[in-house]
């Protein structure tokens, strides 16, 4: 079993991570240089050459491959993704769009552990919210992380989570107020492979204490503003195209938290349907705002039907 300060949750600037897998931003060109050694390059060079060769041939890499990848998935997003899930709908972007911003490592440290943040720019009011936002990546598996509902006692919608990323992709957010409006976000990931790899170390000690929970409100309580809330599931939350071990052929099938709820005082604050693209161990950070002291209840569901819920004591002493 881990000890308690390797397992921790912590939140660094505004990203949430595990303090195992820390990506600290102002240190990206050193990270980037230590990294790239030459086998990593020369795999990565031989990598690109193969994927090449099944690409339709105007999006074929000639010299830039990092522009070549960002080609593929956008065309991944604009000939599938969007279209299953927005149809014809308008979508903002770009300079245009001034709601929302994510952000994310340029090169994942893990995979399987990729921390993401989701910032919004206006408040929840009763006038106007955002209702819900949608977290893709664009060559995962199934494209498609989460999607998450707000509500005005949200105080803001935005949210903190570690993802799995299977391939060099862009992961997007796009947030849905609740006049119709979409407005969309996105950021450009090196990663490989998250879906189909081995259960990282702890996976068995998920599976003990499958639906354990923790919580805390993070800094001091500040009743009638929005307060930042940790919330951390124990779930191996398995995708089912990975093998129990490197070399063995047994793939167990997905397994993993499917829904989320989470309540204050009787009132909804987030309520999330989720896929295997979530880390192990689904880790959120949120806020809600409390107009006074009271509880704070949280209730999950996973694809094998099993039910988890748990409180938490909200207080200006805690």
């Amino acid at each position: 079993m881990q000890n308690e300060n390797s397992d921790n949750i912590v939140y660094s600037g505004s990203i949430l991570l595990k303090n195992r897998y820390e990506w600290k931003y102002e240190n990206n060109n050193e990270f980037f240089m230590n990294i790239h050694s030459l086998g990593l390059i020369t795999g990565l060079l031989i990598s690109s050459i193969v994927q090449a060769d099944g690409a339709p041939a105007n999006l074929r890499p000639t010299g830039d491959t990092a522009v070549w990848r960002q080609n593929l998935s956008d065309q991944a997003w604009e000939e599938n993704i969007r279209k299953q899930n927005f149809q014809d709908r308008e979508i903002i972007e770009g300079v245009e769009q001034t709601i929302l911003e994510l952000k994310a490592p340029i090169l994942a440290e893990d995979a399987s552990f990729v921390p993401i943040s989701v910032h919004t720019k206006i408040p929840q009011t009763d006038d106007l919210y955002i209702k819900k936002i949608h977290i893709f990546v664009d060559k995962n598996p199934i494209p498609l992380v989460g999607t998450f509902e707000f509500t005005p006692d949200s105080g803001k919608a935005d949210l903190a989570m570690r993802i799995r990323v299977d391939a060099h992709n862009y992961v997007r957010a796009i947030a849905e107020l609740n006049t119709g409006e979409l407005y969309m976000t996105k950021s450009f990931i090196k990663a490989k492979g998250a879906c189909s790899a081995p259960p990282p170390p702890g996976s068995e000690e998920s599976k003990k204490l499958l639906g354990k929970m923790r919580m805390k409100v993070v800094g001091d309580l500040v009743l009638g503003k929005p307060n930042l809330m940790q919330l951390k599931i124990r779930h191996p939350n398995i995708t089912g195209m990975a093998p129990l071990k490197i070399g063995s052929r047994v793939r167990p099938p997905a397994f993993f938290v499917d829904s989320i709820e989470i309540n204050y005082n009787g009132k909804l604050i987030v309520k999330a349907s989720l896929t295997f693209s979530v880390s192990m161990d689904p880790a959120l950070r949120f806020y809600f705002v409390p107009e006074k002291e009271g509880t704070m209840l949280v209730k999950g569901t996973d694809t094998k039907k099993n039910e988890f819920s748990d409180t938490y004591k909200v207080s200006l002493d805690s």
